[in-house]
């Protein structure tokens, strides 16, 4: 099932309006990103889970007029930290203290301070751009666990990224938004994309083996 699903999955161009994705299917598709692997577990990330049409609207024109945005049920927009600190950090370690006990603690210190002298001394763009990076895998499991919902979806880096920002508020809240996906239900009538075959370079293109 999950093979198939791979070649059923497509970047959806158009969205039919009149059919909604149930609000557990979308609850599912972001827990699927929230479970995915980060760097150092960090998850430098925040997901923006926008129904709200005048909002969505805004976005929309903010992404050239991209129409999934809003004919989709919602959009997510997956949002990076602006940079490191020692207090984003150290919340991480607090997490585990509170899911694993206390006594992870002392162990999980000595790793996070020596994480903390190599992150935090850099530039906040260095920083955006590693945790940007965590943002994507998270992207990529929110795609496939869409396809396993039979829900349609469009990742979209086409848009105009201080216009998000500023959209959602998130400059205050230290964040930067990285790439945003649209999901809801294709409309393959008008959907030039949907009976197209895949295109995919062969396994033998694409990968070298080392041996």
């Amino acid at each position: 099932m999950f093979y198939e699903k791979l070649d059923w999955r497509y970047a959806t161009k158009a969205m039919d309006a009149s059919k909604a994705v149930a609000a557990e299917k979308i609850d599912r598709i972001i827990d699927a990103a929230r479970k995915a692997p980060t760097s150092s577990g960090l998850q430098p990330f925040q997901i923006l889970l926008v129904t709200n049409q005048d909002v969505r609207a805004k976005l929309s024109a903010a992404a050239f007029g991209q129409k999934q945005i809003t004919d989709g049920t919602a959009v997510l927009v997956f949002a990076a930290w602006d940079t490191y600190t020692e207090a984003r950090i150290d919340g991480v370690v607090d997490l585990h203290a509170q899911i694993r006990g206390e006594e992870v603690r002392d162990a999980l210190t000595a790793y996070y301070t020596n994480l903390k002298g190599m992150y935090v001394p850099r530039d906040a763009q260095t920083n955006f751009e590693h945790a940007a990076r965590q943002a994507y895998i998270a992207l990529g499991f929110a795609l496939m666990a869409a396809a396993q919902e039979d829900v349609d979806a469009t990742p979209m880096e086409g848009f105009d990224p201080a216009q998000f920002d500023e959209i959602l508020g998130l400059k205050d809240q230290g964040l930067r938004s990285v790439v945003a996906l649209a999901v809801g239900y294709r409309d393959a009538a008008n959907d030039w994309l949907a009976p197209a075959k895949k295109v995919r370079r062969s396994r033998d293109s694409i990968v070298t083996e080392v041996k």
